[in-house]
């Protein structure tokens, strides 16, 4: 999903700017979760790496924020992988979903093909909460599909939304829904990548 488009960018990446040094986040999994949460999403105020865990070729990142006791809060828990060809020590990673718990994108399916408008769902735990859907990708620095103030709450209760969307297809798409307003703007997120 985020920062390569393909696994043909990250090896381009590796034989092009790695042997440089340039672009060196690329290959750390915490400030690739921390930009794909804050510069790619938007959600500025999602401003730590809380926790980091890497096993192999595969990292879970908890981004989150400070809430107002000053205790770390975890909004995600996003999944890297590394990419590219060659020892793990030159593979950069790559976003590719999230650990999902008390909010959830069941549909559409991770990598599936998807046409405007897309019906985007899954499940919530919580109260009074409103729900909000983007999509991101093309090439696009911003949102190309958007809808807000989508009701939900309840323990896994099913919430639906469908988003139109414009971009030039192909191409690799990001749909992130988020839900805030208790002590944060955005306070849970979480995401899926498919394709147009």
């Amino acid at each position: 999903m985020w920062p390569f488009g393909s696994v043909g960018q990250a090896i381009a990446w590796q034989r092009e700017a790695n042997p440089g040094g340039h672009q060196p986040w690329h290959l750390d999994a915490g400030i690739i979760a921390q930009m794909f949460t804050q510069q790619y999403l938007g959600f500025t105020a999602v401003n730590k790496v809380v926790k980091v865990s890497t096993q192999g070729e595969q990292s879970w990142v908890s981004v989150g924020f400070d809430n107002p006791n000053g205790v770390a809060t975890v909004a995600a828990v996003l999944h890297l992988v590394q990419i590219g060809e060659g020892a793990s020590i030159d593979k950069p990673w790559e976003v590719v979903g999230s650990q999902d718990t008390t909010l959830t994108v069941t549909a559409p399916a991770y990598g599936a093909t998807v046409r405007s408008p897309v019906t985007v769902g899954g499940t919530i735990t919580g109260v009074d909460e409103s729900l909000h859907v983007q999509i991101r990708g093309g090439g696009q620095d911003h949102a190309v599909g958007e809808v807000t103030g989508i009701p939900a709450g309840g323990t896994s209760a099913p919430w639906t939304a469908t988003v139109p969307f414009t971009v030039g297809c192909p191409a690799t798409l990001t749909i992130a829904v988020s839900t805030g307003g208790h002590v944060a703007d955005v306070e849970r997120f979480a995401v899926t990548g498919v394709r147009c």
